[in-house]
């Protein structure tokens, strides 16, 4: 059985993007943004744990994720008999 590589590239994006979307507002509504950076602001350029830096996020997230999930069905895909 072979993966196909944009859905789960699709996916992936969605799932992660999301994720990191739905964290930054739950760290925003429960007031636990005061600490040291978080690594993802490290890694995505303009992400910070904001209103707008929730939808930086989304979108570096969904890219990020989508590249992933491309990668692992390629991957599987080769490897797999």
């Amino acid at each position: 059985m072979k993966l196909d590589i944009k859905a789960l590239a699709l996916t992936f994006g969605i799932l992660w993007g999301l994720g990191v979307f739905v964290m930054t507002w739950w760290i925003l509504l429960t007031g636990g943004a005061g600490g040291p950076p978080m690594l993802l602001e490290r890694v995505y350029l303009g992400y910070h744990i904001t209103p707008v830096g929730s939808i930086i996020g989304l979108i570096w997230a969904f890219v990020d994720g989508a590249v992933c999930g491309a990668l692992v069905a390629w991957l599987y895909n080769k490897l797999a008999p």
